[in-house]
C-alpha cells in the first residue's frame, strides 16, 4: 500500500485530499480553504513531505467570538512514495486548493565500473 495515500487519510477530518497517479508522477490535492500562498510552507527531504498551512482570519473589533468552528493550522509530515522525487516538484494554490504535483524518479543510470587486476 501507498504510504502517502494512508498518511492522507490520517490528516484531520476538515482536510480534504485526492492522490492521482500517472505513468510519471504524482498529484496531490489538497482542500485548505481561505489559505494564501501566504500562510503554506511545504518542502520535501529525506522522502517526506512537510506542509504547514494557517489561515488568517479578521474580525469585526465590535465582535468576539463565541464558538471558533473554523481554525485552520495544518503541520503535517507525510512520507512520499518510494519512486517520487522532491526534484522538479512544482505546487500552485488556487481557490483554497493545493495542487502538488510530484515527478516519479526515472530511477539512477547504470554505471559502469571497470574492474583492474593484476
Amino acid at each position: 500500500m501507498n504510504p502517502l495515500r494512508e498518511a492522507l487519510r490520517d490528516l484531520p477530518d476538515a482536510i480534504f485530499a485526492d492522490l492521482l497517479e500517472s505513468e510519471d508522477a504524482y498529484l496531490v490535492l489538497l482542500d485548505l480553504p481561505g489559505v494564501s500562498t501566504d500562510g503554506v510552507d511545504l518542502s520535501i527531504s529525506g522522502g517526506r513531505l512537510r506542509l504547514e498551512a494557517r489561515r488568517e482570519k479578521s474580525l469585526p473589533t465590535e465582535f468576539e467570538y463565541v464558538t471558533e468552528d473554523r481554525s485552520l493550522f495544518l503541520d503535517a509530515e507525510l512520507p512520499l512514495p518510494r519512486e517520487a522525487t522532491g526534484e522538479g516538484a512544482e505546487a500552485t494554490l488556487e481557490k483554497g486548493v493545493l495542487e502538488l504535483h510530484l515527478p516519479k524518479s526515472t530511477g539512477e543510470a547504470a554505471t559502469r565500473v571497470e574492474v583492474s587486476g593484476g
